[in-house]
């Protein structure tokens, strides 16, 4: 696709214009909505004019180079607000280079003869080029001279953004060196992009690690070698040096540093561990350098999910860049160095437990979570942090490691809901539970005897509670048989069952408990009650013979045993569905609207009760 040029250039230069049939047509572009297009959709910010003009003439030395490993490497910048002036030391260009190379969208110089093979190390890629630079800049002007032939004048070539663009030679005092320098004229409303201390600010962005000498004015950009690759007088100097650099970077001081040096993928550079905790699902950004230039600070695919608690900044030369290289093309070499990477990150919590116990402590009081989302798929992480990562359970908060020691059996509950139905009673009953209701806890519980052979893990459910709870003399229970009747006549429409054991803690007069199975045929019982006939009949084949909810009363609860020698049925019933809606209170529950009724008629029906003053406490008529 060609420029539509101007009548001062000669048409003789296209490439293609003696091998091309009558029939063929050369596609038109209109430059103005080109650059539209660049600047509202590719690009994120028309900043990225310069990194574009620091890469043509790093890749123009680069070239050079390759040829003449002598030659020199400077780049100079100098700005005013309304003209950008970009001189190299590169290859430089013929005229025949500047109208195939300079005049084509999607030609770039990186594909000339004899340059192939070096592809590799140039940071462009795409062939659009000086067109970024069209963002900031009404007319682009670009004088050059080649350094494979020597003896050609120097040309200059200069474009507008009408699409227009004209070519001459100059004589050899305009450019008595090789190379080129690239002269650009502010379009209206863009001169603050061109001041000097803006191009010095994106100057040091996008180049700071540049192999070459690169200046705006008489400032110096590049400053190296890399942090991560200088020599340090101790550990501790290169932790302080590391931590400056990344709160330069990224605003905050880090826990902690992680060298991600990895040389068969081509990568150096330093992974930071955040300070505080992040949510697992926020994408994490990061920061990559291609052969020196910044190519995006937000790089979101370069580590493993798992590794949400670490920030990167790194140099590559072997990752792909997108079409407007602000992020990288998501393929093999990629995939390779993220699990290369999340290796170096593995190894260094590795390296922690064995080594360093208290900054591994520090850092799973923030990133518990991040460390075990990666065990639950990495056997040899679970095994090497058992000692380490936190559990909520019934003994405290302890390490999965320390409570299977204590207990021969491991239950665990999937829901935070659960383990507070069950948590007071079963601590009291000697039965140890972990609360697996917490993120990827319930997977890890699960996962305990890959890693540690012979220890046995059971779900805590409702009918296990209850056989740990001691059984009521029968006498007893059959001395109680009229008010359990009255009690579960009472609940038995919402769907639970009562029983009465004998338990401690005494403070505790109910217990409910469910399961999920329970649950779930409590949501189809209701739905089935709302339903019209044709779904109530689907709703009603799926009934199953999941158990039932249950209130287990504390036979050894002093306010269960005045309850139980009441006489008026009515009275039980209120005073059993307090005690329903006491137990569902204290386990954290939702309330359903019909528990929310229920606790209200209680309540009501309670305070009638003790306001009444023609009944005594056995429900018996009094004398007035």
């Amino acid at each position: 696709m060609d420029f539509q040029i101007s009548q001062s250039a000669q048409a003789s230069h296209s490439p293609q214009s003696s091998r091309r049939p009558d029939s063929a047509h050369m596609f038109q572009v209109d430059l103005r909505g080109l650059v539209d297009l660049l600047s509202h959709h590719l690009y994120s910010s028309p900043k990225v004019y310069l990194r574009e003009l620091l890469q043509n003439a790093v890749d123009a030395i680069t070239a050079r180079r390759a040829e003449e490993p002598g030659a020199p490497a400077r780049v100079r910048l100098f700005a005013d607000g309304d003209t950008l002036r970009v001189e190299d030391t590169g290859v430089g260009l013929t005229e025949s280079d500047v109208h195939e190379l300079l005049a084509t969208i999607g030609r770039s110089s990186k594909r000339a003869d004899g340059l192939r093979e070096a592809r590799s190390d140039f940071l462009g890629q795409f062939g659009i080029g000086l067109l970024a630079c069209f963002v900031v800049a009404e007319r682009i002007r670009v004088v050059s001279r080649s350094a494979r032939t020597p003896d050609a004048p120097p040309v200059e070539w200069t474009a507008r953004d009408d699409g227009s663009y004209t070519v001459r030679t100059l004589p050899d005092s305009a450019r008595p060196e090789p190379g080129t320098t690239v002269h650009l004229q502010a379009r209206a409303g863009t001169g603050e992009w061109l001041t000097e201390q803006r191009v010095l600010a994106l100057a040091r962005d996008f180049g700071s690690l540049l192999p070459y000498d690169v200046r705006v004015g008489e400032e110096p950009v590049t400053d190296l070698p890399a942090p991560w690759d200088r020599a340090y007088p101790s550990p501790a100097a290169r932790r302080v040096a590391l931590a400056r650099y990344c709160h330069e970077a990224f605003g905050f001081t880090p826990l902690d540093t992680i060298g991600l040096d990895v040389p068969l993928a081509g990568i150096r550079g330093v992974a930071y561990v955040l300070p505080s905790a992040v949510s697992p699902a926020q994408r994490a950004r990061h920061r990559v350098h291609l052969k020196g230039m910044l190519l995006t600070e937000r790089a979101e695919q370069l580590l493993p999910d798992w590794a949400f608690f670490v920030r990167c900044v790194l140099d590559t030369d072997s990752l792909r860049p997108t079409a407007s290289r602000e992020s990288l093309y998501e393929d093999e070499t990629l995939a390779a160095v993220r699990e290369a990477l999340g290796e170096r990150i593995r190894s260094w919590l590795t390296s922690l437990a064995a080594g360093d116990p208290e900054r591994l402590a520090a850092f799973l009081s923030v990133h518990f979570l991040g460390v075990k989302s990666l065990a639950r798929h990495d056997t040899e992480m679970l095994r090497t942090m058992l000692p380490w990562l936190p559990f909520e359970t019934t003994d405290g908060r302890l390490s999965l490691e320390e409570f299977a020691q204590r207990h021969p059996v491991v239950h665990f509950t999937r829901t935070v809901e659960e383990y507070r139905q069950v948590a007071p009673i079963a601590s009291a009953q000697g039965i140890g539970v972990v609360n697996g209701g917490y993120t990827y806890d319930s997977e890890l519980v699960e996962a305990l005897p890959s890693v540690r052979p012979g220890t046995v893990v059971a779900e805590l459910d409702a009918d296990t509670v209850t056989a740990h709870l001691d059984s009521v003399d029968p006498a007893e229970e059959l001395a109680l048989s009229g008010f359990l009747a009255a009690a579960r006549d009472r609940l038995d429409p919402l769907g639970c069952d009562v029983a009465l054991r004998a338990f401690h803690p005494l403070s505790v007069p109910a217990l409910h408990l469910d399961d999920r199975a329970a649950r779930h045929e409590q949501a189809r019982a209701e739905a089935e009650a709302q339903a019209d006939d044709l779904w109530a009949g689907i709703l009603g084949s799926l009934r199953g013979g999941a158990p039932r909810a249950r209130l287990v009363l504390n036979h050894l609860n002093p306010l269960i045993r005045r309850i139980g020698s009441l006489g008026d049925p009515e009275l039980i019933g209120t005073a059993t569905e307090s005690l329903y809606g006491q137990a569902l209170l204290m386990a954290q529950r939702p309330l359903r609207p019909a528990d929310s009724a229920l606790l209200n008629r209680a309540f009501i029906g309670l305070l009638e009760w003790a306001t009444h003053s023609g009944t005594d406490a056995t429900g018996t008529a009094t004398d007035e």
